[in-house]
């Protein structure tokens, strides 16, 4: 018998099709979302696609193939990794993307990602060329003391990958298709710049783009082609306008019942910070001055995701005109109110 309270989350969109919720560690002490999609007869189905596979945790394969277990033992869905129809990757970062090495081993299942995507996982050093401000430049944009940890932590960071090995991308997705008569592309930039949401029938998989607990983690543009709060912003206008969208499914977390309750939450959280950071710029100060100002208990875990935030909503109220940029005798970037 299969405990019930065990089951994977099971949603059936307007159209039928099934989607299943299968979380996995996608690192140690990290978890994600990664969804399997059905449709037809559940006993021999037309159609399987697993969106998102999670990262290279020690965990994570196991988690996903026990997720699979679960629905076949609770709902009767004859699925596996072996008959897999698809892969998809709704943007190329290490906690969806990651565990698609691992996967390979186990299914031949053709991969689809946003066409800008793709050199990340076919070339996993793609990221080093990607870069508008290389990691040794940004440090110094961001007024970072030279030798401390957060500063080798942000040098570093251009060699990180997403996957372990080069991978194939059958299908290079773009915004507004419709992948195998049943997921809508929608380009949604901001968290990332290659992230895509996909839209079945009545439910919005939203990866990181909306998310029920945080807002999405952001970086400013200057670093990475559509990162930043301006896209953020865009994208939130593009998905809230989608028309019979009744529930959304995200990256982490659990779903949102009520999507466009949760667009409104995440933009007036957005304009929120942005005022916390204007009034905290009492004077010229750099990015890292200006973290310090908000977070002054920060941890060393949030550092990096804090101070990128800062770096993005700086760069949004530069843009638009409420603060000023001039630029420090060693490099870095000051900022006063305009």
């Amino acid at each position: 018998m299969t405990d019930v309270d065990s089951l994977p989350a099971q949603y059936v969109t307007s159209g039928g099709a099934r989607v299943y919720t299968l979380p996995v560690r996608a690192f140690p002490n990290f978890r994600a979302n990664a969804y399997l999609l059905v449709r037809g007869d559940p006993h021999a189905p037309a159609y399987a696609a697993l969106v998102d596979t999670g990262g290279s945790g020690p965990d994570n394969l196991g988690d996903l193939q026990a997720g699979l277990e679960i629905v076949r033992a609770g709902y009767g869905e004859a699925v596996s990794l072996d008959t897999l129809n698809r892969i998809v990757i709704t943007h190329p970062h290490p906690d969806h993307l990651g565990g698609l090495s691992a996967l390979r081993e186990h299914t031949d299942a053709p991969v689809a990602a946003f066409h800008s995507a793709v050199p990340f996982i076919e070339q996993p050093g793609a990221i080093r060329a990607a870069w508008l401000t290389l990691p040794d430049a940004q440090a110094v944009w961001l007024g970072l003391l030279p030798g401390s940890e957060l500063d080798d932590r942000i040098r570093r960071r251009g060699s990180n990958l997403s996957v372990p090995r080069a991978l194939p991308v059958a299908t290079p997705l773009r915004d507004g298709e419709v992948l195998d008569d049943l997921l809508h592309v929608i380009h949604t930039p901001g968290h990332e710049g290659n992230q895509i949401c996909l839209r079945v029938d009545d439910v919005l998989l939203s990866a990181d783009h909306l998310l029920p607990l945080n807002s999405p983690p952001l970086m400013p543009a200057r670093f990475l082609p559509g990162s930043g709060v301006a896209a953020f912003l865009h994208s939130l206008d593009r998905v809230e306008a989608l028309d019979g969208v009744t529930l959304a499914l995200g990256g982490h977390d659990g779903p949102m019942r009520d999507p466009r309750a949760r667009i409104h939450a995440l933009r007036a959280r957005t304009h929120e910070k942005l005022d916390d950071l204007l009034a905290a710029c009492t004077h010229s100060m750099t990015v890292h001055d200006l973290l310090l100002a908000l977070h002054p208990r920060l941890r060393p875990s949030q550092a990096v995701l804090l101070l990128d935030q800062t770096a993005a909503l700086t760069e949004y109220l530069t843009a638009t005109g409420a603060l000023r940029e001039s630029t420090r005798e060693d490099g870095a970037a000051l900022f006063t109110r305009a």
